[in-house]
């Protein structure tokens, strides 16, 4: 069976998860796996600019470089970065059947589709990659990247999201990302305080590690970062996820500069894809804040819809000082919060709505919401 009709059958969501099974099943195919350095990021935002960010300046440098990454917006090939480019359709199918073979029939139907997926982009990476940056799914101790032996862990800001898988507390939900260290750990700046006390008690728990990415680097080269930033009309919130790229640039070993950045794509991340059209995947309240900052100055259209687990009250909220009015996108998708629920937000806030139709030239958009809200704009221009 192809890879598309294999993973098709497979639920991308499990009501109750099964924490033993994916680690059970790495244990008996183990020895297929010869890692490369691995980098593993956890965190509620800034994972995926972050991530490219890292395995850019070590593809730049002359290594042979992978990148994981999830969800994906147009196909699926976005997950697997390898040297600089997604991965071939072949690679991917002929990656497939190996893997096939090295699992049990049992196993391979019972692996979920991230878990599988997991499997086959480490195989991948195994194959043609020095080292590795690999970004968790929702979780951090119990998911499916944590298996692996990691150089170093990557700690992003953390917040809100996932709450009935993570806990319904900053402090449950860091706890649960933090637990996935084992090593030596670098952390972003947060946004929270509390998660600077649980990761230096996670570290020194393992008796290892932990550097601060705001205050690693030179002071010189922080200004150097703003400066390229500005230069390169990036968001201003680059400026810490580029950071703490760079710091763990730095403590693999290499000399920083910021022109190395140079050539570095981001899709989908505050990507302005035309003059009035602005793309973001982010879909939690930590993304809409640092989205009304960049947008602080401008009224926008925010073409918009959320899955019914997410805070979209709370998420309107933030963007009300910026939103002119709310388009709504439809996204087909059996999460989808009804659209009844979605206008009563509105309504109580007091924000227009109506149905996202066409662009206008002569108004600013911001699309927004979650990586399906884009993926549906995209396929609909």
């Amino acid at each position: 069976m192809r890879l598309e009709n294999f993973l098709a059958a497979k639920p991308l969501f499990y009501e109750k998860i099964d924490y033993e099974r994916f680690p059970n099943i790495y244990k008996k195919i183990e020895k297929y796996f010869i890692l490369p350095k691995i980098v593993h990021i956890v965190g509620t935002n800034a994972k995926g600019s972050t991530g490219r960010a890292l395995a850019h300046l070590l593809h730049v440098k002359g290594y042979k470089v992978g990148h994981y990454s999830s969800p994906h917006i147009l196909k699926f090939n976005e997950r697997i970065w390898v040297n600089g480019l997604d991965v071939e359709d072949n690679l991917l199918e002929s990656t497939h059947k190996k893997l096939q073979n090295i699992l049990d029939v049992d196993d391979s139907n019972a692996l979920s589709y991230f878990e599988y997926t997991t499997l086959l982009a480490m195989l991948i990476f195994c194959e043609n990659c020095e080292y590795v940056v690999l970004e968790a799914g929702l979780g951090g101790e119990y998911d499916a990247t944590n298996v692996f032996k990691k150089e170093l862990s990557i700690v992003t800001p953390i917040g809100y999201d996932h709450e009935s898988f993570l806990g319904h507390s900053i402090e449950e939900i860091a706890n649960t990302k933090l637990r996935s260290i084992n090593n030596d750990a670098l952390l972003a700046k947060q946004y929270d305080n509390m998660v600077y006390d649980l990761a230096l008690k996670r570290v020194n728990e393992i008796k290892r590690d932990l550097f601060f990415a705001d205050s690693f680097l030179e002071d010189e080269f922080y200004d150097d970062l703003k400066n390229y930033i500005q230069s390169k009309n990036y968001p201003a919130f680059f400026y810490n996820n580029f950071s703490t790229a760079f710091c763990a640039y730095r403590l693999l070993g290499f000399e920083v500069d910021v022109n190395l950045l140079d050539g570095l794509k981001l899709f989908g991340r505050c990507q302005k894809i035309s003059n009035n059209v602005t793309i973001d995947v982010g879909h939690n309240p930590m993304a809409a804040s640092v989205l009304l900052e960049h947008f602080r100055t401008k009224k926008v259209v925010l073409v918009y819809n959320s899955y019914n687990d997410k805070e979209y009250t709370k998420i309107l909220s933030i963007l009300h000082p910026i939103i002119q009015e709310v388009q709504i996108i439809d996204i087909s998708n059996e999460r989808e919060v009804l659209k009844s629920s979605l206008e009563e937000a509105l309504n109580s806030q007091n924000i227009k709505y109506s149905q996202f139709k066409k662009i206008e030239k002569d108004l600013e958009y911001l699309v927004f919401g979650s990586f399906s809200v884009v993926e549906k704009f995209l396929n609909a221009r």
